[in-house]
């Protein structure tokens, strides 16, 4: 059973869990994990160094479009990084959880 996973970056945790509070809620993904991260990137012609928390979101291959649309729509950033990495697969049980853990 295959699931994907969706790779997101967020300014603080803070503004990461209010994203993914309302898809847990909502059964649009199964988990999320947060890590915190040093990102380095060129915006508007500078080179940028910040903190920033990666969150990694488990959820059906079904509900990409619609959890992507959802973070670009309420994410503050004008340019979200919102990725989604290749169809994974795990150990039965756990692909399991997440399909029964989530809607389409």
């Amino acid at each position: 059973m295959k699931f994907i996973l969706i790779y997101t970056t967020h300014k603080n945790l803070e503004e990461a869990e209010k994203i993914t509070s309302y898809l847990l809620q909502e059964k649009l993904i199964a988990c999320v994990n947060f890590f915190p991260i040093t990102s380095s990137y060129s915006w508007k012609g500078e080179i940028v160094t910040t903190q920033e928390i990666t969150a990694i979101l488990k959820t059906r291959i079904g509900n990409w479009d619609v959890v992507k649309t959802y973070i670009e729509k309420n994410h503050p950033y004008e340019t979200p990084c919102v990725m989604k990495l290749a169809e994974v697969e795990a150990n039965d049980s756990y692909a399991y959880w997440i399909q029964s853990e989530t809607q389409k």
